[in-house]
This record gives structure tokens, sequence and C-alpha cells, in this order.
């Protein structure tokens, strides 16, 4: 079984369950949501869309402005999409990717229950994101791209479908120091978030590498380890020894960076190179 079918055969339990994947079994998503930064508003506005699955608040950053294009990696139910459909308005769009099938029922009732129609979802990977170039104002993700086997490609992607001076903005999870060969074999820590991360060089370094640049990466406050490693089945069922031993390796980020206002994609890397 490929890493995307462990993250999507688990997410589809969650989507089918309703349970949340952060915090102790007895915490509810709200609950979560406040702890990353999302005002009393925005937990009541996502009720049902919040499944607990993020580790920070990208809306929070964003800086979106009515009328903008915004496009969600891995949206889940829906929750940080909607609640960029009601920043950028009317007038403006957003696109949800999301590869599972029960992750984006949930997400599409959800918008039509809001009356939301300028957010739409579609099915896809971030590796290959089912958008043309240069399209988006704004990229987020909420704990996404450390599910990615392919995170380069992931990230060439992000930049491809923004804009000249788009602006990407990522809450994810790293790490302060290289995991060891038995922690990233564990299968069940990929799902929880964990096995997959990037040390904060290495994100840096291929966010360098695909082309972006004023590259900021810094610690988000409100969520820590424990919120990964007591979560419930099935992200974090049968999680290793070897690696909860190095649960003080994690952090949990923000990550910013733009597109370059005029450059192509820089990296050979990226699918297409010369996406502008």
């Amino acid at each position: 079984m490929t890493i995307h079918d462990q993250v999507k055969a688990a997410y589809a339990q969650v989507a089918r369950s309703g349970a949340s994947c952060c915090g102790p079994t007895s915490c509810a998503p709200a609950d979560a949501a406040r702890r990353l930064g999302y005002s009393e508003d925005e937990v009541a506005a996502g009720d049902g869309a919040n499944l607990g699955l993020g580790c920070g608040n990208p809306t929070a950053v964003a800086e979106l402005r009515p009328g903008e294009v915004v496009v969600d990696l891995g949206s889940g139910a829906g929750f940080d999409a909607l609640l960029c459909a009601r920043r950028v308005g009317p007038t403006g769009r957003v696109i949800g990717v999301d590869m599972t099938p029960e992750m984006l029922v949930r997400a599409r009732e959800n918008a039509a229950r809001l009356g939301l129609s300028q957010v739409e979802f579609r099915e896809g990977v971030i590796e290959d994101l089912p958008l043309r170039d240069a399209v988006a104002d704004v990229v987020i993700s909420n704990c996404v791209i450390n599910l990615s086997p392919d995170k380069p490609r992931a990230l060439a992607e992000a930049l491809r479908v923004l804009k000249p001076g788009g602006r990407l903005r990522v809450s994810d999870v790293a790490t302060t120091r290289p995991l060891s060969e038995e922690a990233r074999r564990d299968a069940a820590a990929w799902t929880a978030c964990l096995a997959g991360a990037l040390t904060t060089d290495e994100y840096r370094a291929i966010l360098e590498r695909v082309g972006f640049e004023g590259i900021t990466i810094e610690a988000e406050g409100g969520f820590g380890l424990d919120d990964l490693l007591r979560a419930p089945d099935p992200i974090a069922q049968g999680v290793s020894p070897a690696l909860r031993a190095e649960a003080d390796a994690f952090v949990s980020v923000r990550v910013s960076a733009t597109r370059p206002a005029t450059a192509c994609c820089a990296s050979p890397e990226a699918p297409g190179a010369g996406c502008c």
C-alpha cells in the first residue's frame, strides 16, 4: 500500500466518523480550533466542517482581500476553505483540493448548507493539482504538506498555480533535527503527521529550490506533539515507541513564501518548467 493509499484510508474513516485527529479523544474539534487561534465567530461558522485536523491557522496570516482567488491544499471537510470564502466574498473564489472522496462529500455539503457559491472542491493530489497555471492569489494548507510522499513536487505545484507575486501560507508540522530511519518507516506515523515531517532547514531548502522567495518559517503556538501522539484511531493507531521517543524533535510551524513577481518556475523539478 502506498503512502497516498494509507493516508486516504485513514482520513476517509475520519470523514465518515467525524472524529478529530487532534488532541486527546475527549477534545472536541471546536476546542482544538480555539487553541490554534480561530475566533469564536470562525469556530461557529465552521461547525460541521471543522474536524480538528489542523495544526495551525493559515487563514489568520493569509491577508485575504475581497475578490482574491485562494487554493486550499488538502482541504478536508472544508473548514479553512469556507472561512476563506467568507473573506474573499462573492467576487472572490476558493478552490479546495483533496484526494479523499469522503472528505469532498462533506466539504461540498457544508458549502451548500452555508450558501457559499464562490467555493468549490476538486478531487486530486497536491503533487498534481487539477488547476491551470497562475490561477491563485494565495495558496494555503493546514497540516497536509507533511503527508506528501513527494514534497518538492507538491511545493512546485503550489508555485505553479500561484500568480506572479502570489502568496503561500502554510501551517505544518516540522522537525528540529532529522528523524531516525526506523521512525521514518513507521507507516502509522505518516498518517499522524509525524514520519513525513521535514526539518525546518529541509523545508526552506525545497522552497528555495522550486523558486519561492521571501521565505519565513516560524514556530506556531497553541499546538504540541501531545496533540498528535494522543490522536484517536485511525490517525495515530499503532505509532511506534521509536517514533514516540523522538517527540521532542517536532514543532508546529507557520511557513510563508512568495512566488517572484516576474520569474518563471526556477526548478527543473517543477511540473512543466516555464510555468508563467
